[in-house]
């Protein structure tokens, strides 16, 4: 398996965020890269510096005027008089429209309106380098994709900020670019079908609304009950896609304390809802949240279930690109990864 990295992932530290109406401590915190790298270099793996592509790959999933608020919203935030250490919104505009139906630009140039329009929630805070960072995962989910796209089997995106709530333009949940989608919109460049399978705890919404209305990506997510955990206004198993995207959405909620096995139950139906739809490359949202041990998870699987997921993938036979999203107690994500790698090998046999 090859393996993508940017070190300046690391710049994006965030200092607070929103939980149950308190500004608590930030939970996506720059060392959760440590231990997952760990993994990897234990297991052989050595990281590739993807290339430098610009906004191109964030592009192909997002609007222009969303990435270039991004941009620019940490300088132009240091203008207002008395301005928060971070970028966060104090409103959140009402957008109703049919499914799969875009919103405009928002119509104020002004900093606190478009800060309202882009920002979704109070836990995506933008510091002055939340940028970068933002830039350099989405360039090493670009470059994990290529690798597929080069004949490789197998790759890993180690990402970060995460990017799964992240909607074609709107950050959600830690997200602010989604990473998992510019890895199956560039796979899209050689696949006519393309899956992906998300696992985070979390349901991947901005996945889903990114695709919703699309037939030739498949979205399938495998996660915690959405009427008692984020992000509660979709993943119940009625969204099942719009237009030419009918069909082609899956949710499988889990109820609190899913096992292992109930777990992996979702997953293999998650695989057979995949092969039915024919796709020939997976991407893989690969969240370590729903560990029994996770600050802000819910679910209970254990370290070694994970390795029941990396065997799942790996057996399913499909070319693959693994885009890595939660996961936040830091004593075990590196362990978790490296049962998954492991797992994964063994699918191999």
């Amino acid at each position: 398996m090859r393996a993508f990295f940017h070190d300046d992932q690391r710049l994006h530290s965030p200092k607070q965020f929103m939980r149950a109406g308190r500004l608590a401590e930030p939970t996506d915190v720059p060392r959760r890269l440590d231990p997952l790298l760990a993994a990897l270099k234990a297991r052989g793996i050595a990281t590739e510096m993807p290339e430098d592509r610009g906004r191109g790959p964030a592009l192909a999933v997002h609007a222009a005027g969303y990435l270039d608020y991004l941009a620019t919203a940490y300088q132009r935030w240091q203008e207002i008089p008395n301005a928060g250490p971070e970028v966060l919104p104090n409103l959140s505009p009402y957008w109703n429209a049919a499914p799969g139906v875009q919103r405009p630009p928002c119509p104020s140039a002004a900093i606190i309106p478009q800060t309202g329009y882009y920002l979704g929630d109070l836990a995506v805070p933008l510091g002055p380098d939340s940028w970068i960072s933002i830039m350099a995962a989405s360039h090493v989910a670009a470059g994990a994709a290529d690798a597929v796209l080069s004949g490789a089997a197998a790759s890993y995106a180690l990402c970060r900020p995460s990017g799964h709530h992240a909607r074609a333009d709107r950050a959600n949940g830690f997200c602010y670019v989604n990473n998992a989608a510019i890895a199956a919109q560039r796979l899209r460049g050689k696949f006519s079908r393309v899956a992906v399978l998300d696992v985070d705890a979390h349901h991947g919404d901005g996945t889903q609304e990114i695709f919703y209305g699309r037939g030739d990506v498949l979205t399938v997510s495998v996660h915690a009950d959405p009427a008692i955990y984020y992000p509660f206004f979709t993943g119940y198993e009625a969204e099942r896609g719009h237009g030419e995207g009918a069909g082609a959405n899956c949710n499988i909620p889990l109820p609190r304390g899913a096992s292992d096995d109930d777990f992996h139950g979702a997953i293999d139906r998650g695989l057979e809802t995949i092969k039915a739809f024919g796709a020939e490359a997976l991407v893989v949202s690969l969240g370590f949240d729903s560990h029994r041990n996770d600050p802000i998870g819910i679910l209970g699987v254990t370290t070694a279930g994970f390795g029941g997921v990396g065997r799942r993938i790996r057996q399913c036979g499909l070319p693959v690109v693994v885009v890595q999203e939660g996961g936040y107690q830091i004593e075990v994500i590196g362990d978790c990864l490296g049962t998954f790698l492991d797992g994964f090998r063994q699918g191999q046999a």
